[in-house]
């Protein structure tokens, strides 16, 4: 398929984009480590010895930075529907995390240990319909929200992607009825004019 003038123009952003340089150099998997690296230095969620659990995790940037930080006391657990190369001491399981066999699996891994972390980096596949796609994206953010009221520990957090937009506002309520505080992240390797931000919860109510 020919490639659009649109397209063109995103993969040369894409190509000459600073933090797509460094990842290369650094050895990370996606522009991404460096979102989540940011974040993690002023909210230190990633403390050491903490189970995390990945959500979306392909192909993996948001992993290798986790289970830098959480040490080899800490457990990472990726979960995507897609394949993901492996990551040294990160447990990936490829599947749907609602299904009954994906969730007997990370149990498992976890055993009598209590998840301190979900995050969630996920997006759909866009559209370019920007009602379709915000409407995805939430959707995502929503079965995030609800994975980690089941399986996160009390004073456990939960960072997720989102985009501003339509029912951003009762996400963002949601969140605040299920964690005690609440704060959004804009991380300087996110795109200055994407919609794109992140939500971070601390302790369940």
């Amino acid at each position: 398929m020919k490639r659009t003038r649109t397209s063109k123009a995103w993969m040369r952003e894409h190509v000459n984009d600073t933090y797509v340089q460094l990842a290369r150099k650094d050895g990370w998997r996606s522009r991404a480590a460096f979102k989540l690296l940011e974040i993690d230095d002023k909210d230190k969620l990633l403390k050491r010895g903490e189970v995390v659990v990945d959500l979306g995790a392909t192909p993996g940037g948001w992993s290798q930075v986790a289970t830098k930080r959480v040490g080899d006391g800490g457990m990472v657990i990726a979960l995507d529907l897609l394949e993901m190369e492996p990551i040294h001491n990160v447990h990936f399981i490829q599947g749907d995390f609602r299904e009954d066999e994906v969730l007997e699996q990370l149990e498992k891994h976890v055993g009598d240990r209590q998840v301190g972390l979900v995050m969630s980096d996920m997006a759909p596949n866009m559209s370019g319909v920007p009602l379709v796609d915000q409407a995805r994206i939430m959707h995502l953010a929503e079965l995030g929200l609800e994975f980690s009221r089941a399986h996160l520990k009390p004073e456990g957090a939960f960072l997720v992607k989102v985009f501003q937009g339509t029912d951003y506002e009762t996400f963002l309520r949601q969140m605040r009825e299920t964690f005690k505080t609440v704060v959004v992240r804009k991380p300087d390797a996110s795109r200055d004019r994407s919609a794109e931000l992140y939500l971070l919860g601390r302790t369940l109510r």
